[in-house]
């Protein structure tokens, strides 16, 4: 097991696909909060916590294996599917419909305050 380095590679993935930097996995975590779903975050939890144990010998011998196999695949499968450009188009697009509402309700409040001063 290889510990050390699938938690770097997925410090490095929640780096170049959510932007989170940390000082470890578990910071980067932390950091990422509610933009990975809770699953995602359980199994780099689950990473997190075999790295710890990976730190001592006698400890390391309780890893399962195939469960880490499997919470670095699911949590590096999740990471892969983000599309770094569509999240930015999709940020984008809703600061635009948020400045165009707030125009909308400015125009709208000086319409009716022509209306209600008597000027329309």
């Amino acid at each position: 097991l290889d510990i050390a380095g699938k938690a770097a590679d997925l410090q490095q993935q929640l780096h170049a696909k959510l932007g989170v930097k940390g000082r470890s996995l578990e910071h980067a975590l932390l950091r990422a909060g509610h933009r990975l779903p809770r699953g995602a975050r359980a199994r780099g939890m689950e990473i997190v916590a075999a790295q710890k144990l990976a730190a001592n010998p006698k400890l390391a011998r309780r890893l399962d294996a195939p469960a880490l196999k499997a919470a670095y695949d699911g949590l590096s499968a999740h990471l892969g599917a983000i599309d770094v450009a569509d999240r930015r188009k999709g940020k984008l697009l809703s600061l635009a419909g948020s400045i165009a509402f707030n125009l909308l309700v400015v125009i709208v409040g000086f319409l009716v305050w022509l209306w209600w001063r008597g000027y329309v």
